[in-house]
């Protein structure tokens, strides 16, 4: 593709975002001593302003919170203990968002703290909840400041997001027709690694494949969870709901000015041909899986090839313990996931089923309200 054609490209996608999410990292936004760095702060509200003037809806996800505690209470090193991580996040949350009100109170609009956990996406009704919340704070001109509650989030329960580069894809998976920007210390993905001479940086990037995702080059951080690969998935996880991304440099000056201008600024990954949509957008991304349901390869393949629903016939195993509507596992004999989706039947009915035709379900359980186990329009494919 020409220089011309890919800058064109660019231009399409940036009018074409209704809502702009951006995250930033923990290297970003603080210095090398580990302390916030207002100025780089002030930077980007410049830029979130100058989107949201344009009435896109202007939502930051942003890092910082355990950088900004350390910082603050003069540690050298990153906890290593939950508890001490949890309290240092609380303190470095009310100076992290402290300093975007400052920097948006300037210019006319103001910070809107959205503190998320793992919990408050993974059942539709929260989902929904959220999206609407985020609604509401740009119809009253705010700008969302979205961050994973370090500091009541337990990884051992499975409440975190992992980082924060995911919990971005997320919300912009609650979004229609978003762009992800993900602010990086480096600017954007390469052809080999960062710091060599020879490495170029890569501008479009069509289809992340395989061989995209193996152009990962992570580095280690006391402050910061994400690298590269973690950027990388979450760039997958957002093209697959429709959006495109940008992953850019985050300490260049008037960064997302540019971005917004359609400038040469980072690698865009284009979303994929077939998007994910509503419920099957929720399932994807956010939706906790409750149990697994083991099928064999004829059904596996019906899956996989020709988009069918999951039938009692096909299912071989069942694990876990759920209630109808709960968002399972679909894995083929080898423990492969080919799909996930919504359970018509509790387990201990999927359990008395399986491998039985249709037509056997009524006489089994004394009822059918449906023929599927899982539906084809209540599944998304893996893969």
């Amino acid at each position: 593709m020409s220089e011309s054609d890919s800058s064109r490209l660019r231009h399409s996608v940036i009018e074409g975002a209704r809502c702009v999410v951006v995250k930033v990292g923990t290297r970003v936004l603080t210095d090398a001593q580990g302390k916030l760095d207002r100025g780089r702060i002030e930077s980007l509200a410049a830029g979130l302003c100058q989107i949201a003037e344009t009435g896109r809806q202007t939502v930051m996800v942003s890092s910082g919170a355990v950088g900004a505690g350390m910082g603050k209470l003069g540690l050298d090193q990153r906890p290593t203990d939950l508890s001490t991580l949890q309290a240092v996040a609380a303190v470095g949350q009310a100076d992290l968002i402290q300093a975007y009100e400052r920097a948006l109170a300037v210019r006319g609009r103001h910070a809107a703290q959205v503190l998320l956990t793992r919990n408050d996406l993974r059942r539709r009704d929260g989902y929904l909840h959220v999206r609407n919340a985020l609604a509401s704070i740009h119809a009253l001109g705010a700008v969302a400041i979205v961050n994973e509650n370090d500091s009541v989030a337990v990884a051992e329960l499975m409440t975190t997001f992992g980082d924060n580069d995911r919990l971005a894809a997320q919300v912009a998976g609650l979004l229609d027709q978003a762009l992800l920007v993900i602010l990086s210390d480096v600017d954007g993905l390469y052809d080999g690694p960062p710091e060599a001479p020879d490495s170029k940086r890569i501008d479009l990037v069509k289809s992340l494949d395989g061989d995209i995702l193996g152009l990962a080059q992570d580095h280690r951080s006391t402050l910061s969870k994400g690298g590269m690969s973690s950027k990388l998935s979450a760039a997958q996880l957002a093209t697959s709901h429709g959006h495109s991304v940008i992953i850019g440099p985050g300490r260049e000056d008037a960064v997302l000015e540019k971005i917004l201008r359609g400038d040469p600024v980072g690698t865009l990954f284009l979303p994929t041909e077939r998007t994910l949509r509503g419920r099957r957008r929720w399932i994807s991304g956010s939706a906790e899986v409750e149990g697994e349901l083991i099928v064999d390869a004829g059904a596996a393949r019906a899956l996989r090839e020709n988009g069918r629903s999951l039938l009692a016939i096909g299912i071989q195993a069942v694990q876990g313990k759920f209630d109808a509507g709960a968002v399972v596992a679909i894995k083929d004999p080898n423990g492969n996931e080919v799909a996930r989706g919504l359970c018509n039947y509790p387990s201990k009915e999927v359990d008395r089923i399986k491998g039985k035709i249709s037509e056997m379900i009524t006489g089994i359980l004394g009822h059918r309200p449906y023929d599927s186990v899982v539906h084809r329009d209540n599944m998304t494919l893996c893969g």
